[in-house]
């Protein structure tokens, strides 16, 4: 870990988070090259964190061996100008894995992810969570969403028990149940906002202290995700409408058309403006040519 945990909280807190998509070749193999292009490009556009091998970086369907270079490569790129937060999760054991390579390759922190089940219950995911944040000293942000939807009582208990748990990332959009959330943690916590296209979310978010979010669309709009975060900090209520009305409504529409698209229309803007990871690997698909043409109208529209 290169920067302190003051640091690493306080731009968690404050600015635009990234979470670039990985690159893959034509063979769907990690291509490391244009991997490190992207993560320079997105520091070099006033992002606050880098987000890898996320849920937008297709961390479901990564092996561990892809992991390892993500993060190296991401670690290196960013060289301590930003925190560099990985993903883990899936079962306690391959979680530890994935978090002890994070570590090892120098990374700031740990978005944790839900267990895959079914079904889970509270008690059973809290000790999930705490198997995995007790197996290291690193950092680690807890995803609240899918299988391990945790009320404010149990995300109090979780914090209380793993001091090295700095934040909740929200994927649920359950207002009152978010701000229950922060009211009962307090400023414990750091919290983030991260339903699939967030800034949908925004306003609200802003308005029970949540102030940043995860933005998918930065992969392909970085000028206009950081003009819509500028303007929702400044109160500026005519921008924010407008690019909401313009962009991310038709942009929502358009993702809600087939399940997964949260991922894989982020992999087709990025390979409209000339910034191409590849496609998404199975189970996810890519949208049509058609849907790919609309995509493309509505991000020239926006610029």
């Amino acid at each position: 870990m290169a920067l302190s945990i003051d640091n690493i909280r306080t731009a968690l807190s404050d600015g635009l988070l990234s979470f670039p998509v990985t690159d893959f070749d034509t063979n769907g193999q990690f291509q490391a090259d244009t991997y490190k292009q992207r993560i320079e490009w997105f520091v070099e556009h006033e992002v606050s964190s880098v987000f890898v091998a996320g849920g937008t970086g297709e961390f479901f369907s990564l092996d561990l061996e892809e992991y390892k270079q993500i993060c190296k490569v991401a670690v290196e790129t960013v060289a301590g100008r930003v925190p560099v937060i990985a993903s883990a999760g899936r079962s306690v054991a391959e979680s530890k894995a994935f978090v002890k390579a994070a570590e090892e390759a120098g990374c700031d922190g740990i978005l944790l992810m839900p267990p895959f089940l079914t079904e889970c219950p509270e008690d059973g995911v809290v000790e999930y969570a705490t198997q995995i944040m007790q197996s290291s000293p690193i950092q680690f942000i807890y995803y609240n969403r899918g299988n391990g939807i945790l009320s404010a009582e149990s995300v109090k208990q979780l914090a209380s028990q793993n001091p090295n748990m700095i934040g909740l990332k929200d994927g649920v959009g359950n207002m009152a149940a978010l701000n229950d959330i922060v009211k009962t943690v307090g400023d414990r916590l750091v919290y983030i906002g991260g339903v699939p296209t967030a800034e949908i979310f925004a306003e609200a978010y802003i308005s029970i202290g949540v102030n940043t979010y995860s933005s998918a669309v930065f992969n392909f709009m970085p000028d206009m995700a950081n003009r819509f975060y500028k303007a929702l900090r400044a109160d500026d209520k005519e921008t924010v409408t407008a690019i909401i009305k313009d962009f991310f409504i038709p942009f929502c529409r358009l993702r809600d058309e087939k399940k997964g698209y949260a991922v894989s229309l982020i992999k087709s803007g990025a390979k409209a403006i000339g910034r191409s990871a590849g496609d998404v690997r199975a189970p996810l698909t890519m949208p049509t040519a058609e849907q790919e043409d609309r995509l493309k109208a509505l991000i020239e529209a926006n610029k």
